[in-house]
């Protein structure tokens, strides 16, 4: 077993709604020990700031590029992760002292896997200058100039969770349904399997917003009083993105939401609700064998609608669908975690992505490491 270090994770997602931070100890391998959890939502203006920065980002040609407000909103981006690990240690009652990494995601705003482009808004050094720790940043690019899709990367802290799974059999796959979902297969022989899945929350939430003025279906409210309108569903599912045989990772803007012409406000929610759910079940088609158990964490968990269609569909191969709590996690905490984690990875010189998970040539490490 390698030296355990003490590290925080940061994430924010593609639903661009907060901070998500967590501690872990770990090795960087198979030791893990998961410590407290901490979001820090982002105010509404600033949260249409980030939106905004998509518009700016669709221009950019190289990864540093940071064209008109890019670069202010990459400041405060990385003022406010600075605000949020003070606020973290000072709830935890921990010195920074006892931090030997942090690893920070950043905000992704390109992601274009066909031309090895992928851009995180994220300043490390800055993070590190303001937190007196050392940042572990832009994790993604190695992977591509390697020849992967940069994503999914958070397999490997997957995998070494199925280690500690209580009464779960191998094959198993962990969902994680955020702005865009992706999949998780570890193997009864330990070989991992992981890719984009399809949409997750993200047509969801930009329906409610644009038809309702609120950021998201809460539970899954909105959908549960809708019907499915199969036209729609239909014109999502038929996407050769499912039935290519590379699986590829998604922006945000591979999938766009319907036109209000399309269906009216709780019909939408419903039919997107289960897209998310039948996506789920359609990319898992690909996987080495359909699993027996499906986890799932990311905040589409609490959509009570996608859960049920994913359930149902679930059943339809005899598989069982549970939430991360019910298997022994935080679903809430597990991407942060995974940040955490990878950090103490690219520390160590250890793969963060794989053959299997991001299609890269060979096994690769990947990060940039900047002290305070």
């Amino acid at each position: 077993m390698g030296k355990i270090r003490t590290a925080i994770g940061l994430m924010s997602g593609t639903s661009m709604d907060g901070i998500d931070v967590a501690l872990v100890r770990t090795d960087g391998e198979a030791s893990v020990e998961r410590g407290p959890f901490l979001g820090v939502p982002y105010d509404p203006a600033f949260r249409d700031r980030l939106k905004f920065s998509l518009e700016g980002a669709k221009s950019i040609l190289r990864r540093k590029e940071r064209p008109g407000e890019l670069a202010a909103i990459e400041r405060e981006l990385t003022l406010r992760h600075a605000s949020a690990v003070t606020q973290f240690l000072d709830r935890c009652g921990l010195d920074r002292s006892a931090i030997d990494v942090v690893g920070f995601h950043g905000q992704t705003v390109l992601h274009r896997p066909d031309e090895a482009l992928t851009v995180q808004l994220g300043d490390g050094p800055l993070l590190a200058s303001e937190t007196g720790i050392p940042i572990v940043y832009d994790m993604r690019a190695n992977d591509m100039v390697h020849g992967g899709q940069g994503a999914p990367l958070v397999p490997a802290y997957h995998a070494a969770l199925s280690g500690t799974l209580r009464d779960a059999k191998l094959p198993v796959c962990f969902v994680n349904i955020g702005g865009i979902s992706n999949l998780t297969y570890i193997g009864a022989d330990g070989s991992i399997v992981a890719y984009d899945s399809g949409p997750g929350n993200t047509l969801i939430d930009q329906w409610v917003e644009t038809h309702a003025g609120i950021p998201f279906d809460q539970g899954g409210m909105i959908a549960s009083e809708g019907k499915i309108v199969a036209e729609l569903v239909d014109l999502y599912l038929e996407s050769p993105f499912f039935t290519a045989e590379k699986r590829r990772s998604l922006d945000r803007n591979d999938f766009l939401p319907p036109s209000g012409a399309d269906a009216e406000l709780a019909d939408g929610a419903r039919t997107l609700a289960y897209v998310a759910a039948a996506s789920i079940i359609k990319s898992a088609g690909h996987l080495p064998v359909m699993p027996t158990v499906y986890i799932v964490c990311g905040g589409g968990r609490l959509n009570r609608t996608i859960m049920r269609d994913l359930a149902d569909l679930a059943a339809r191969q005899n598989a069982d669908v549970i939430s991360a709590e019910v298997a022994g996690f935080n679903g809430d905490a597990m991407e942060a975690e995974a940040w955490g984690y990878l950090a103490v990875r690219s520390l160590e010189g250890l793969p963060l992505t794989f053959p299997g998970t991001t299609g890269v040539k060979e096994p690769v490490s990947g990060g940039i490491l900047a002290g305070p």
